[in-house]
């Protein structure tokens, strides 16, 4: 079986890499979706899915159904991308040109580079190059099921919007209202984020909390008969970065938690004015153990330290949450908050990914991304098993040398579908995050 995974694998290859090419020429920024959403659906109608749509937040579904019972797995990708940035900063390519060339790319273990060829373009790394091969991996599934072959479970790619602003709106919209309302469920799910064609375990958590602290307003010529929110900020911000230093929580896979500032504004932002209010954004990273009610109440400890010592010191804080809206024009509030996750790689699931990887001759290995994914809904709330397999890599993900390489797509066809028939062969009671 393995070495007709692999020979229909190169057999899909070209389409795959062209399917790749179309959706990196049709921007999608967040609530901007609905064209690669198009793309999606019509690609998966054109290969013959069993049952494809779309649900009223704009998210895509694909189901191919197997010919015996068994689990339904979930592949998932994000339809949205980050802003391509300035085009002068992307070495003569078009974000939006899906050139392919021959390149120095990073090697698996970005130990040393080496020639490949690759697709450059505006989320070729986050996601498409994956999202294309999860296709096409269902395509390679609904081969064998022609050549007679039994097949256990469903294969559900789901493709969802407004990922990149990191609320998971998407995500927790199809798992929590479209499917349920259409008498669908999922058992585990693969991710294609970037993972260099390595099985990818977990991640850090994150919260983003908003600071407001207050002062009052006075003429920039008479500063004293104001109090400057700006100013008191500056103690404030220093002691919030000792606090979460002196703090930190380590894991031993996911690494330590942390805390960045990311956004400071102050009004009312006049030239003659004390600022009257400052705010403050920051993106702090968990890891298993702290949540994100304990990251207020840290932060909500150093307003009272302060305040304890400075009469004229208010400050208050929460978790960040702002209306998105989808491109089919439904709005919604989400917190953003994002679960830390992580599988055991003696778990089950994993065990069954890797055999599939194993089966084809691909080198079996194990990472962590450094950011967030859609997965913490997956593992963290729902508590189902996950693992993120695809031939992106991280290094180039959200940059301008954006690319995938074609040969690791290639092998990525092969490896998604290998996985799915390992998993399937799990019985669904084993479907369960410890």
């Amino acid at each position: 079986m393995s070495s007709a995974l692999n020979l229909l694998a190169a057999e899909l290859k070209p389409a795959a890499v062209e399917f790749c090419q179309r959706l990196i020429r049709v921007p999608a920024l967040p609530g901007e979706e609905k064209g690669v959403a198009d793309l999606y659906l019509a690609e998966m109608e054109k290969l013959g899915y069993d049952e494809v749509f779309r649900d009223s937040w704009g998210n895509v579904v694909g189901i191919i159904r197997g010919t015996q019972p068994g689990p339904t797995i979930m592949y998932n990708a994000h339809l949205d991308h980050v802003e391509p940035g300035d085009p002068a900063e992307w070495f003569g390519y078009d974000p939006y040109g899906a050139v392919i060339d021959v390149d120095l790319m990073e090697n698996q273990d970005r130990t040393g580079l080496e020639p490949a060829e690759v697709i450059h373009g505006r989320a070729a790394a986050d996601v498409k190059g994956g999202g294309a091969c999860q296709i096409y991996a269902g395509a390679l599934l609904l081969k064998l099921r022609g050549q007679g072959r039994e097949i256990a479970g469903n294969f559900m790619f789901s493709g969802v919007v407004l990922e990149e602003p990191a609320e998971q709106l998407g995500m927790t919209k199809l798992i929590s209202e479209t499917l349920p309302a259409r008498g669908l469920d999922y058992d585990g799910v693969v991710s294609c984020e970037a993972t260099s064609l390595k099985l990818y375990l977990g991640h850090r958590g994150r919260v983003e909390l908003q600071v407001t602290i207050e002062g009052v307003t006075s003429h920039g010529s008479a500063p004293w008969l104001g109090i400057n929110a700006v100013n008191k900020a500056t103690a404030f911000i220093d002691r919030v970065e000792q606090v979460v230093a002196a703090e930190a929580q380590k894991d031993e896979k996911l690494g330590h938690s942390s805390i960045a500032l990311t956004i400071i504004n102050c009004t009312p932002g006049s030239m003659c004015i004390v600022p009257d209010r400052c705010q403050i954004t920051y993106d702090r990273r968990m890891v298993p153990g702290e949540t994100a009610e304990g990251c207020v109440a840290q932060i909500q400890a150093v307003i009272n330290e302060l305040a304890a010592k400075d009469k004229d010191f208010r400050a208050r804080v929460e978790i960040a949450a702002v209306p998105r809206t989808s491109y089919t024009g439904l709005t919604a509030t989400i917190p953003n908050v994002k679960q830390a996750w992580k599988i055991d790689p003696s778990h089950a699931f994993v065990q069954a990914a890797a055999n599939g990887l194993a089966g084809l001759g691909q080198p079996v290995k194990y990472g962590y991304w450094d950011f967030g994914t859609d997965l913490s809904v997956i593992c963290g709330r729902d508590k189902k098993p996950a693992v993120g397999y695809s031939p992106m890599q991280e290094f180039y993900c959200h940059r301008p040398i954006d690319k995938v390489r074609t040969d690791y797509m290639e092998q990525a066809i092969a490896g998604n579908a290998a996985i799915f028939l390992e998993l399937v062969k799990l019985p669904k009671e084993w479907f369960v995050l410890a």
